[in-house]
């Protein structure tokens, strides 16, 4: 019986001290470690990329985000600024689609290809593109039409920011090749040369045209 006590007691000895020793190494210790490394070695991404104007966030370049004035549509949605580079539609949300880029759900529409609802959702996205945009609706690219499979897709093709680009001009009364080579300026190639396409980060954009603006497009 004593033996039995005795070599019970031993082993919830050997549980606790292996507990002690895994909790503080791989619930202090480890983690300890890989946070240091990330924060020396990638500071800005374990930050969430964050973005900052004038030691402010204002963002993560990781995550898109809304551009929309004060004032309503009739179904009750902000309407978009044209004052701005506008992003990819946003299919992020509870239930519905979203397209004000309200961080409560990240994930696409999950319609099919051939659902009426998807197909009338792209229709109708091509024609406010298109008249808020002032341009042909054969004229505007998929990327303004389709959500992507996060619903916070931070980039827009180079052609959706090209086509965007005279009337944000108009807008904030700059001079159209000012900020058509603002939109060059901001094109990211693709990730190693031959990954992906190329891309234009929007809030990056909106940022340097808000400083375009500031100085009278005399940058």
């Amino acid at each position: 019986m004593n033996n039995s006590v005795r070599s019970t007691a031993r082993l919830v000895g050997a549980g606790l001290r292996a507990l002690l020793v895994l909790t503080v190494v791989c619930g202090v210790i480890y983690p300890l470690v890989v946070t240091g490394i990330a924060q020396a070695a990638f500071h800005g991404k374990a930050n969430g990329s964050e973005v900052t104007v004038d030691g402010k966030s204002v963002g993560s370049e990781r995550l898109g985000q809304s551009y929309t004035l004060d004032k309503k549509d009739k179904d009750g949605n902000p309407l978009p600024d044209p004052k701005f580079f506008q992003p990819r539609p946003s299919a992020a949300g509870p239930n519905a689609e979203n397209t004000r880029y309200k961080l409560i759900v990240s994930g696409a529409s999950n319609l099919a290809a051939d659902s009426k609802t998807l197909l009338d959702a792209v229709k109708q996205r091509r024609a406010d593109a298109a008249a808020f945009n002032h341009v042909e609706p054969s004229a505007v690219p998929v990327d303004a039409l389709t959500a992507s499979a996060s619903g916070l897709d931070p980039d827009i093709s180079p052609a959706y920011a090209r086509l965007q680009a005279k009337r944000v001009a108009e807008a904030n009364g700059l001079p159209a090749d000012k900020v058509e080579k603002l939109v060059e300026d901001h094109v990211d190639g693709r990730v190693l040369g031959f990954m992906g396409e190329e891309r234009v980060n929007v809030l990056k954009l909106n940022i340097a045209l808000r400083e375009l603006a500031g100085t009278g497009g005399k940058q």
